[in-house]
């Protein structure tokens, strides 16, 4: 996949959210997915599409009558890059205090206090 700056939208995110976990989809599947949650119009989602496509997001292939679309960045590079943002962004580049407001605003069960702990613990001994 491509290096590409990432600026997407919240309905662009979704979109990329819906591709990374199952893979290419046409239109019509897309917006099915999209109107369980809230009433998108077909021709909303393919402008959506069509937007993310020229910016690098997304690329598109014929398949019959359907487009199919694949996300063209990978999850991990869109989160480090949106992560990145936020932290510079809004926490001054505070790791901790992104921790923080994140632990805070959020109830985190056993399991993932305790993976948080591991990792905390790795990160300690490779300094």
């Amino acid at each position: 996949m491509a290096k590409v700056k990432i600026k997407p939208t919240e309905g662009e995110l979704e979109i990329l959210q819906m591709l990374w976990t199952q893979g290419p989809r046409s239109v019509r599947e897309l917006n099915d997915e999209l109107n369980q949650t809230r009433p998108v119009g077909y021709t909303t989602t393919l402008k959506i599409l069509q937007i993310m496509a020229e910016k690098g997001l997304v690329t598109r292939v014929k398949d019959g009558r359907n487009h199919i679309y694949t996300a063209a960045v990978e999850q991990n590079a869109a989160r480090q890059q949106l992560l990145d943002k936020l932290l510079n962004g809004i926490f001054g580049g505070s790791a901790k205090n992104l921790v923080m407001q994140a632990l805070g605003n959020h109830t985190a069960s056993r399991e993932e206090l305790e993976e948080i702990r591991k990792y905390i613990e790795e990160l300690e001994q490779t300094k």
